[in-house]
């Protein structure tokens, strides 16, 4: 039995590593750590694990380094790499939740640092050339072998996951894809702020960091990695008044002579083995995938304009957080990859 760490383990991506851990068939919980709320069991801040899971979340200057086999890291922008060098230094592989880790160079995360507004330098630099990114349905023998992975963003998971057959098989004219992102409030964390405040969000729906959100940079790297034409993201993402959830719309030029089927079978074949990845024929909803680890693509040619169109949903607290985190365990320890990630999507 594998033994966890969590560092961040009461915010809603501790909780969904909690909750994914505690029917997981060869990982259990070792540790819980936060600043917030460290000396109260866990389940007064979550009341529903009573019973389950009533560990003390302890603070982070009690991190226990031994006898660790990996650690999550589900905490803000910076954290991770001002924590990671004792980790590094011990052998402990860690998964990281935040952009710590998603970039192979500092000029990339200083993309991404300046989209979110913060500090552009990286202080763990020397450790981003051995970061793998965390997405498995592309880098799952490098994730197996990783000893730091960078989580993706939840955005970023729909967008390229909806988009990488397109882009591989080179069946997009131009260079622009235009994506439309509708996000649940939990996106924004537990302390989301002012702008997520209830009487502010309850029927109510705006864009934010229009062409410069900080997933854009992740999501033009590893497609144009894998196409022979590069390609720019135009990305609207969209905040609704839901608890969970992401649609993405994409929009982009197909090339000519391909219909609608020829697309879907496509897509079909691309992700043949994905055990996370559905392709469907029908309008995929939110809740088609809401508390589940899966992604529903559906990929179509509008016959009257000639766009490609697709669509694609995910739950971001799970197959856009703590559900792939899961994923990329199961890889590094050698496990099903579904394990502990079978979990029907639960409905209404």
């Amino acid at each position: 039995m594998k033994k966890a760490l969590i560092v961040g383990a009461t915010g809603f991506g501790g909780l969904g590593l909690i909750e994914i851990l505690l029917r997981h068939p060869g990982i259990r919980i070792k540790q819980l750590v936060a600043r917030k709320d460290a000396g109260v069991p866990v389940s007064r801040v979550f009341p529903h694990l009573k019973g389950y899971c009533d560990m003390l979340v302890d603070p982070p200057e009690s991190i226990d380094y031994n006898d660790i086999d990996i650690a999550f890291f589900s905490t803000p922008d910076r954290a991770g790499m001002t924590l990671i060098k004792e980790f590094h230094r011990r052998g402990i592989p860690v998964i990281d939740f935040s952009g710590d880790f998603r970039f192979g160079s500092e000029s990339d995360y200083a993309v991404y640092a300046a989209n979110k507004g913060m500090e552009t330098a990286h202080l763990a630099a020397d450790a981003l050339p051995e970061a793998v990114y965390g997405l498995p349905e592309i880098n799952a023998e490098k994730i197996a072998g990783a000893r730091i992975v960078g989580n993706p963003g939840c955005f970023a998971v729909s967008m390229i996951l909806g988009l990488l057959p397109a882009v591989e098989k080179g069946v997009i004219e131009g260079a622009s894809i235009v994506c439309d992102g509708k996000t649940g409030v939990s996106g924004a964390g537990k302390n989301p702020g002012e702008a997520n405040f209830y009487p502010q969000r309850y029927e109510n729906v705006n864009t934010y960091r229009e062409g410069r959100h900080q997933h854009i940079v992740e999501v033009e790297n590893v497609l144009n990695a894998r196409s022979d034409r590069q390609h720019r993201i135009l990305f609207v993402p969209q905040i609704v008044p839901l608890n969970r959830g992401i649609l993405t719309t994409i929009y982009a030029d197909c090339a000519p002579g391909l219909a609608t089927a020829d697309i879907q079978a496509m897509y079909r074949e691309y992700y043949k083995g994905k055990p996370f990845v559905y392709i469907t024929d029908s309008s995929p909803n939110t809740t088609d995938v809401r508390g589940s680890n899966r992604c529903e693509v559906r990929a179509m040619v509008d016959e009257r304009t000639g766009k490609l169109f697709i669509t694609s949903v995910i739950d971001n607290l799970l197959k856009g957080q703590s559900g792939n985190a899961v994923q990329n365990a199961n890889l590094m320890f050698g496990f099903e990859e579904t394990a502990g990630l079978s979990a029907l999507p639960f409905y209404p």
